[in-house]
């Protein structure tokens, strides 16, 4: 893996450094307060073609390779991961999906509207009673002649409340675990579907996160995205590849702390000098140093892994895991070095601490990355 980014790749950080520097951080803690990000921003992401990397050109989509991607991921982080989770989410788990099961209806008809912002998309696969236990889901799709008709329920559903498709995970058949489990397009308009926003959480507050139900929602047959009954293929695939979102979106937090540590360290004046002189400091500033670089690398290289086309799920997992531990790690040593202020939202840290504790919780678990690492080092499943 060559380190050194194309000219390609470094315009590509460029542009969404400044955008983000100029669209989002400052806007990040009122949007914290209101618990709601400014749906204005969908349009400018997709207008600099970031709802559209990866996705091929024929369908709307602005090309790219999975490094850039992973790059604009991380700035979008660092500036409010609020952010990132709507790229995240709707290019990363929604657009990426349809353009690699889809077929040539699907994709002409969804992706072009994902990736111009014209849409937004979600992912429904957590449950009320099956979060880490994905292959339990209860949600049902019953076959009434051409149609499916679904019942049931989702939650902590990221973009839940503004997406206009929800990629929907519901049990077709009568076998048990994952086998009879069937991956669904379901306009978020349907007769039936109902969505809450989820407000008062820890972190992430600025984010559209929903609980969605179904309630006789019917879609044609033609709305299955793959084969009946692979569906929890489908979501395994499309999770693997946005464990490399998150954890770029890690590093993207944790860039974010350390900047704010360096800076404040070097302002602020205690016994007789710079914060930044002093060398318990120093050593929480290169904690959250070596933290970031370790978890970008390990990101990058899930991306090259994929443009190079070899597996690359484990390394996800791995990427997933330490980055997600390491933005904790970052953001609390930051807040350490900020002393009292860094307990109020007048700064910037407070926010980032809790922004990084769900990192650890969504798409897979740091205990469920550690079992899914385990069965692929032993071959063993621990389950």
């Amino acid at each position: 893996m060559d380190l050194e980014l194309s000219a390609e790749q470094t315009a590509v950080r460029r542009l969404a450094r400044d955008f983000v520097d100029r669209e989002v951080a400052p806007y990040a803690a009122a949007w914290d307060r209101a618990e709601k990000v400014d749906r204005a921003l969908v349009k400018k992401l997709a207008g600099l073609g970031f709802l559209g990397l990866t996705v091929p050109e024929e369908y709307g989509g602005s090309g790219g390779d999975h490094l850039s991607y992973v790059l604009v991921t991380e700035e979008l982080g660092r500036g409010d991961s609020s952010v990132r989770g709507i790229v995240s989410v709707s290019l990363g788990l929604v657009a990426k999906t349809i353009a690699t099961w889809g077929d040539e209806e699907q994709k002409r008809h969804w992706l072009p509207r994902l990736t111009s912002g014209e849409a937004l998309g979600c992912f429904g696969l957590t449950e009320p009673g099956t979060g880490s236990d994905a292959a339990n889901l209860a949600t049902r799709a019953v076959r009434d002649g051409d149609e499916f008709v679904i019942d049931g329920a989702k939650m902590f559903i990221t973009n839940g409340t503004w997406a206009d498709v929800v990629l929907l995970f519901a049990r077709t058949g009568d076998a048990p675990g994952h086998h009879g489990i069937s991956a669904f397009l379901v306009p978020a308009d349907s007769p039936g579907l109902a969505r809450r926003e989820i407000h008062g959480k820890l972190g992430l507050r600025g984010q559209a996160t929903a609980e969605l139900v179904f309630d006789g929602v019917r879609v044609p047959a033609s709305a299955m995205l793959g084969p009946e009954g692979k569906g929890f293929s489908v979501a395994m695939s499309a999770l693997a590849k946005g464990r490399m979102s998150v954890a770029a979106g890690c590093v993207g937090i944790a860039q974010a702390a350390l900047e704010a540590a360096l800076g404040y360290a070097g302002e602020r004046e205690q016994f007789g000098g710079p914060l930044a002189r002093h060398q318990l400091v120093q050593e929480l500033l290169s904690d959250i140093a070596v933290d970031v670089d370790a978890a970008r690398l390990l990101t990058w290289r899930v991306a090259d892994l994929i443009e190079r086309g070899e597996p690359f799920a484990t390394a996800a997992s791995q990427a997933k895991l330490f980055a997600s531990e390491a933005a904790v790690r970052a953001a609390n040593n930051a807040l350490q070095v900020f002393g009292g202020y860094g307990y109020i939202d007048e700064y910037p840290v407070g926010k980032l601490l809790r922004d990084a504790r769900v990192m650890t919780l969504y798409e897979g678990t740091s205990q469920i990355q550690k079992l899914l690492i385990g069965r692929a080092l032993t071959g063993v499943s621990a389950f």
